[in-house]
Protein backbone atom coordinates (compact mmCIF):
# COMPACT_ATOMS: atom_id res chain seq x y z
CA UNK A 1 0.00 0.00 0.00
CA UNK A 2 2.73 2.47 0.92
CA UNK A 3 4.40 2.11 -2.47
CA UNK A 4 1.13 2.86 -4.29
CA UNK A 5 0.57 5.97 -2.18
CA UNK A 6 4.08 7.20 -2.88
CA UNK A 7 3.79 6.38 -6.59
CA UNK A 8 0.54 8.34 -7.00
CA UNK A 9 1.95 11.36 -5.18
CA UNK A 10 5.00 11.27 -7.46
CA UNK A 11 2.75 10.87 -10.53
CA UNK A 12 0.82 13.99 -9.51
CA UNK A 13 4.02 15.95 -8.88
CA UNK A 14 5.39 14.95 -12.30
CA UNK A 15 2.25 16.14 -14.11
CA UNK A 16 2.41 19.46 -12.25
CA UNK A 17 6.11 19.87 -13.07
CA UNK A 18 5.19 19.57 -16.75
CA UNK A 19 2.54 22.27 -16.27
CA UNK A 20 5.13 24.62 -14.79
CA UNK A 21 7.35 24.08 -17.85
CA UNK A 22 4.57 24.52 -20.44
CA UNK A 23 5.01 28.11 -21.63
CA UNK A 24 1.92 27.97 -23.86
CA UNK A 25 -0.24 26.90 -20.91
CA UNK A 26 1.24 29.59 -18.66
CA UNK A 27 0.57 32.25 -21.32
CA UNK A 28 -3.00 31.03 -21.75
CA UNK A 29 -3.65 31.06 -18.00
CA UNK A 30 -2.40 34.67 -17.83
CA UNK A 31 -4.62 35.65 -20.77
CA UNK A 32 -7.62 33.93 -19.18
CA UNK A 33 -7.05 35.77 -15.91
CA UNK A 34 -6.98 39.10 -17.78
CA UNK A 35 -10.24 38.13 -19.52
CA UNK A 36 -11.95 37.13 -16.26
CA UNK A 37 -10.82 40.40 -14.65
CA UNK A 38 -12.33 42.31 -17.59
CA UNK A 39 -15.56 40.30 -17.35
CA UNK A 40 -15.93 41.12 -13.66
CA UNK A 41 -14.92 44.79 -14.06
CA UNK A 42 -17.55 45.29 -16.76
CA UNK A 43 -20.33 43.77 -14.65
CA UNK A 44 -20.59 40.47 -16.49
CA UNK A 45 -20.42 36.91 -15.19
CA UNK A 46 -18.68 33.57 -15.40
CA UNK A 47 -20.79 30.64 -16.61
CA UNK A 48 -19.32 27.24 -15.82
CA UNK A 49 -20.11 23.56 -16.28
CA UNK A 50 -18.74 20.05 -16.34
CA UNK A 51 -19.74 16.41 -15.88
CA UNK A 52 -18.97 14.14 -12.93
CA UNK A 53 -15.81 15.23 -11.13
CA UNK A 54 -15.58 18.18 -13.51
CA UNK A 55 -19.06 19.24 -12.37
CA UNK A 56 -17.69 19.36 -8.84
CA UNK A 57 -14.73 21.39 -10.09
CA UNK A 58 -17.12 23.87 -11.73
CA UNK A 59 -18.94 24.24 -8.40
CA UNK A 60 -15.63 24.68 -6.59
CA UNK A 61 -14.50 27.37 -9.08
CA UNK A 62 -17.77 29.29 -8.69
CA UNK A 63 -17.58 29.02 -4.91
CA UNK A 64 -14.19 30.73 -4.95
CA UNK A 65 -15.50 33.48 -7.27
CA UNK A 66 -18.82 34.21 -5.55
CA UNK A 67 -17.61 33.61 -2.01
CA UNK A 68 -13.93 34.38 -1.82
CA UNK A 69 -10.63 32.66 -2.36
CA UNK A 70 -8.10 34.24 0.01
CA UNK A 71 -9.10 37.89 0.34
CA UNK A 72 -12.12 39.60 1.81
CA UNK A 73 -13.90 41.35 -1.05
CA UNK A 74 -17.28 41.80 -2.68
CA UNK A 75 -18.94 38.80 -4.30
CA UNK A 76 -18.46 38.35 -8.04
CA UNK A 77 -21.04 36.72 -10.34
CA UNK A 78 -20.73 33.09 -11.43
CA UNK A 79 -23.37 30.58 -12.53
CA UNK A 80 -22.84 26.81 -12.60
CA UNK A 81 -25.03 25.08 -15.17
CA UNK A 82 -24.73 21.64 -13.59
CA UNK A 83 -25.91 22.92 -10.18
CA UNK A 84 -29.65 23.07 -10.90
CA UNK A 85 -30.87 19.47 -10.95
CA UNK A 86 -34.44 20.35 -11.90
CA UNK A 87 -33.38 22.39 -14.94
CA UNK A 88 -30.71 19.88 -15.90
CA UNK A 89 -33.07 16.90 -15.84
CA UNK A 90 -35.93 18.78 -17.54
CA UNK A 91 -33.67 19.75 -20.43
CA UNK A 92 -32.16 16.25 -20.62
CA UNK A 93 -35.67 14.78 -20.75
CA UNK A 94 -36.94 17.19 -23.41
CA UNK A 95 -33.82 17.87 -25.51
CA UNK A 96 -31.36 15.07 -24.67
CA UNK A 97 -28.30 15.06 -22.43
CA UNK A 98 -26.06 16.44 -25.19
CA UNK A 99 -28.02 19.71 -24.95
CA UNK A 100 -28.27 20.17 -21.16
CA UNK A 101 -25.67 22.93 -21.10
CA UNK A 102 -26.26 24.53 -24.51
CA UNK A 103 -29.92 25.15 -23.70
CA UNK A 104 -28.95 26.83 -20.42
CA UNK A 105 -26.29 28.91 -22.17
CA UNK A 106 -29.06 30.22 -24.46
CA UNK A 107 -30.92 31.48 -21.40
CA UNK A 108 -28.06 32.50 -19.11
CA UNK A 109 -25.28 33.94 -21.27
CA UNK A 110 -25.07 37.49 -22.54
CA UNK A 111 -22.41 39.21 -24.65
CA UNK A 112 -19.53 40.12 -22.33
CA UNK A 113 -19.87 36.98 -20.19
CA UNK A 114 -17.29 34.21 -20.25
CA UNK A 115 -18.20 30.53 -20.55
CA UNK A 116 -15.78 28.07 -18.93
CA UNK A 117 -16.29 24.36 -19.53
CA UNK A 118 -14.39 21.57 -17.81
CA UNK A 119 -13.77 18.24 -19.55
CA UNK A 120 -10.96 15.81 -18.76
CA UNK A 121 -11.29 14.22 -22.21
CA UNK A 122 -11.77 17.46 -24.13
CA UNK A 123 -14.58 15.77 -26.02
CA UNK A 124 -17.67 15.95 -23.79
CA UNK A 125 -20.44 16.57 -26.30
CA UNK A 126 -22.64 18.59 -23.95
CA UNK A 127 -19.74 20.90 -23.04
CA UNK A 128 -18.76 21.22 -26.71
CA UNK A 129 -22.31 22.24 -27.69
CA UNK A 130 -22.35 24.76 -24.85
CA UNK A 131 -19.12 26.29 -26.19
CA UNK A 132 -20.67 26.60 -29.66
CA UNK A 133 -23.77 28.26 -28.22
CA UNK A 134 -21.74 30.61 -26.01
CA UNK A 135 -19.78 31.78 -29.06
CA UNK A 136 -23.04 32.43 -30.91
CA UNK A 137 -24.21 34.49 -27.92
CA UNK A 138 -21.08 36.68 -28.15
CA UNK A 139 -19.27 35.27 -25.12
CA UNK A 140 -15.59 34.56 -24.69
CA UNK A 141 -14.92 30.88 -24.06
CA UNK A 142 -12.42 28.83 -22.12
CA UNK A 143 -12.09 25.24 -20.98
CA UNK A 144 -9.99 23.25 -18.57
CA UNK A 145 -9.14 20.09 -20.47
CA UNK A 146 -7.07 16.91 -20.41
CA UNK A 147 -5.33 14.64 -22.89
CA UNK A 148 -4.70 16.62 -26.11
CA UNK A 149 -7.54 19.09 -25.48
CA UNK A 150 -9.89 17.28 -27.86
CA UNK A 151 -12.41 19.08 -30.02
CA UNK A 152 -13.24 21.53 -27.22
CA UNK A 153 -9.62 22.68 -27.12
CA UNK A 154 -9.79 23.52 -30.81
CA UNK A 155 -12.98 25.58 -30.34
CA UNK A 156 -12.44 27.74 -27.22
CA UNK A 157 -10.62 31.07 -27.01
CA UNK A 158 -8.57 30.04 -23.97
CA UNK A 159 -7.81 26.30 -23.87
CA UNK A 160 -6.13 25.25 -20.60
CA UNK A 161 -4.86 21.75 -21.44
CA UNK A 162 -3.29 19.32 -18.96
CA UNK A 163 -1.47 16.94 -21.29
CA UNK A 164 -2.12 13.72 -19.40
CA UNK A 165 -4.28 10.66 -20.10
CA UNK A 166 -5.03 9.81 -16.45
CA UNK A 167 -8.31 11.41 -15.37
CA UNK A 168 -7.36 11.64 -11.69
CA UNK A 169 -4.10 13.48 -12.45
CA UNK A 170 -5.91 15.85 -14.83
CA UNK A 171 -8.55 16.65 -12.19
CA UNK A 172 -5.88 17.26 -9.53
CA UNK A 173 -4.18 19.67 -11.92
CA UNK A 174 -7.47 21.40 -12.76
CA UNK A 175 -8.02 22.19 -9.08
CA UNK A 176 -4.49 23.60 -8.83
CA UNK A 177 -5.09 25.77 -11.91
CA UNK A 178 -8.49 26.93 -10.61
CA UNK A 179 -6.85 28.03 -7.37
CA UNK A 180 -4.08 29.85 -9.25
CA UNK A 181 -6.61 31.60 -11.50
CA UNK A 182 -8.72 32.68 -8.52
CA UNK A 183 -5.67 33.97 -6.65
CA UNK A 184 -4.52 35.99 -9.64
CA UNK A 185 -8.01 37.42 -10.26
CA UNK A 186 -8.26 38.48 -6.63
CA UNK A 187 -4.81 40.06 -6.79
CA UNK A 188 -5.78 42.05 -9.88
CA UNK A 189 -9.17 43.21 -8.58
CA UNK A 190 -8.52 43.71 -4.85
Amino acid sequence: MRSLITERIRDSINVKKKLAENVELLDTVEALVREIVNVIKTGHKLVLCGNGGSASDALHFAGEIVGRFQKEREAWPAVVLNADVATLTAIANDYGYDNVFARQVQGQCRPGDIFIGISTSGNSENVYRAVETAKLKGCKTSALLGKDGGKIGEKVDYPIIVHCDTTARVQESHILLIHIICEMVENELK
